[in-house]
């Protein structure tokens, strides 16, 4: 059985860029990791350093993280689904093209998308318009592969169907260069079983194909199923539960697939949230709940 491919979430600073974020997941005891190359919510981009990415990737030869399988998130900025205001729309065609450059020079090859929102306009325009836009944005040289995420269905947004992804991956040129990251939360979020999880990765594969399956996104949810909102629980702290969610982990069809955590820090003092991770990495491997999680993150960081 191959081992394990689990991260969670890491910073990328300005001032150590991969190499802190390879040294932020060795400490919760990862294998892989996600980052934004910068903030999620604006266009603030520090230039890339070549030594910072070279001693990265030392790092990651030395603790046997391949690169293959860090993924990078793109910024929540780009919506490519509503044209209403073109120089938006052009916007966030063209951070979308800088986003995979950085991806470029990085060495990464996975770039995680949201798909979009359609706002006002109805769905199919939508649709037509992150199509329109992916087949702008891809090209054949390029070594990114954009990966679009399962989405929770909150308000506009595309993606909460496998059948809206399938639409997306139909209308683009170059297939090649787009594949899936499913998230948990989301997918029950959107109305999926994952307590009947085997039935959902049939439906998947039918419908879209697990060969597009390239990155899963593992958080549990402050919701019940189909209630498209979008807030993530920590690993048994909500309503997918913890022994759904190991057998989505450990699911033999996912074996070579990253797992990424993007569970919510934990309040700690008045002034400082604390990151979970390491301790829910813990628990994934041991396959063992831990009912004194959130007191035992708290005792750690104080």
């Amino acid at each position: 059985m191959q081992e394990l491919i689990i991260g969670s979430h890491v910073s990328f600073k300005s001032s150590d860029q991969l190499v802190g974020s390879v040294k932020e997941a060795l400490s919760y005891k990862a294998n892989t990791f996600m980052f934004y190359t910068g903030a999620p919510q604006n266009t603030n981009r520090a230039k890339i350093d070549e030594s910072l990415t070279k001693e990265a990737y030392q790092l990651m030869q030395e603790n046997n993280i391949q690169p293959k399988n860090v993924i990078v998130h793109a910024p929540y900025i780009i919506n490519l689904a509503n044209n209403e205001k073109i120089d938006s729309y052009n916007f966030a065609i063209n951070f979308l093209k800088q986003e995979i450059m950085r991806c470029e020079n990085l060495g990464m090859t996975k770039l995680v998308l949201h798909p979009g929102s359609s706002v006002k306009l109805a769905k199919e325009v939508g649709i037509a318009n992150i199509i329109k836009a992916l087949n702008m944005v891809l090209t054949k040289e390029q070594k990114v592969v954009i990966l679009l995420e399962t989405m929770a269905g909150k308000g506009s947004e595309i993606g909460s169907q496998f059948e809206e992804i399938k639409a997306i991956i139909d209308g683009v040129t170059l297939k090649d260069k787009l594949g899936v990251c499913l998230d948990t939360c989301h997918i029950s979020d959107a109305g999926y079983d994952i307590r009947n999880f085997d039935e959902v990765l049939d439906s998947f594969d039918q419908i879209i194909g697990l060969d597009k399956l390239l990155c899963i996104h593992i958080n549990d949810s402050k919701n019940p199923m189909g209630a498209h909102k979008d807030r993530h629980a920590n690993i048994g702290l909500g309503e997918l539960g913890f022994d759904n969610l190991i057998k989505i982990i450990y699911h033999k069809r996912l074996e070579n697939i990253p797992k990424i955590l993007e569970t919510p820090y934990i309040d700690g003092d008045s002034t400082r949230m604390y990151p979970p991770y390491k301790f829910e990495i813990e628990m994934i491997r041991k396959k063992e709940f831990n009912p004194k999680l959130l007191e035992e993150i708290r005792s750690y960081y104080k």
